[in-house]
């Protein structure tokens, strides 16, 4: 297969160095890493075992041309840029897979290409990039892969065998949009109360207090260290549930214990959401935390934990604080 990975950051690099170990004919779409992974290749560290990965290298997507399968690995914030990076790449039978957090991706992808091209994946890992061209993978791994808005198709059974032969645990979803809602019980709390803990436990049980970067992010050993924090965390979830159930999918109950089992698992791990904040960069506030803010307004769910933590993260996103100083009139 000839495959683009666009967006190579954690998610596409690792899974994209996965794949380029089948010898499958691998092109990773690159701006700052450019010449690190044109030079040394993607060097993976698991406790599964180190591997180091050559995938071809690219600067325009106009370099590689049209592929079978694009895989997307772009932060939700910079969904803007699909319409000029991925055109040169889909042909009529080109599948486009997006392994991106949160709700909206797959519709926005579709304002482009045919619905049929379309294919979601919700990626259960914990990754960073520690430097260009270096992936720290810690635990876990698994894909679960679904058709947007259709069935099953052979092209999915036959991406997910993909994926096995390289190693990654892949699972096909006959409800996509479960699968992200599943995803969600997750992302929410974690990437979330990760961020906001910053502006401390009070900011987010009392909206009379402003929201002020006051202590440190925790990663999620430490949500779920103090009873106070791991209460946030099992509202979060529950409230989630409740919206997926609300919707009519079939999200069980106790997929809160499960979760927070798995997460035991992780050690200090760092959500992706703390990782940008730590950086100073734009979160996913709509994909991950606003859009299901919106559809559980829609189905008339109340979910007081998830209004009070978009009013913090709103509040300290780094990009929301550039984008208010740069419209602030300087003095002088």
């Amino acid at each position: 297969m000839k495959i683009a990975v666009v967006g190579c950051g954690a998610v596409g690099s690792y899974y994209g160095a996965k794949l380029a170990t089948l010898n499958e004919q691998v092109h990773f779409l690159l701006r700052s890493d450019y010449e690190a992974v044109r030079r040394r290749g993607v060097l993976v560290r698991s406790p599964q075992g180190d591997f180091r990965a050559f995938p071809r290298c690219a600067q325009s997507p106009q370099e590689i041309g049209i592929c079978d399968l694009v895989l997307i690995g772009l932060k939700t914030t910079a969904n803007e840029q699909f319409k000029g990076l991925l055109p040169p790449l889909v042909g009529p039978n080109t599948a486009i897979l997006t392994l991106q957090n949160g709700l909206g991706n797959e519709e926005q992808l579709a304002t482009l290409f045919s619905e049929a091209q379309i294919l979601g994946g919700l990626c259960f890992v914990c990754l960073n990039r520690l430097e260009p061209g270096l992936i720290q993978h810690q635990d876990h791994g698994q894909i679960v892969l679904g058709e947007w808005r259709r069935w099953p198709e052979p092209r999915t059974h036959s991406l997910a065998s993909l994926f096995r032969r390289a190693g990654v645990p892949c699972k096909v979803s006959a409800d996509l949009e479960r699968a992200h809602w599943e995803k969600l019980v997750w992302n929410i709390p974690f990437n979330g109360l990760g961020v906001a803990a910053a502006a401390g436990y009070e900011a987010l049980v009392n909206a009379a207090v402003p929201v002020l970067r006051s202590g440190p992010c925790r990663p999620t050993d430490a949500l779920l260290k103090e009873p106070c924090w791991e209460a946030l965390v099992r509202e979060l979830m529950n409230e989630v549930i409740r919206v997926a159930q609300a919707l009519n999918l079939k999200v069980e109950s106790r997929l809160a214990d499960k979760q927070i089992a798995r997460t035991q698992t992780m050690g200090a791990y760092k959500a992706s959401t703390l990782i940008d904040f730590e950086r100073g960069q734009s979160l996913e506030l709509e994909s991950l935390f606003l859009n299901p803010l919106r559809n559980a307004r829609e189905v008339g769910v109340q979910v007081p934990r998830l209004q009070a933590l978009c009013r913090v993260l709103g509040a300290l996103d780094p990009g929301a604080r550039r984008v208010h100083e740069s419209a602030t009139p300087k003095s002088g």
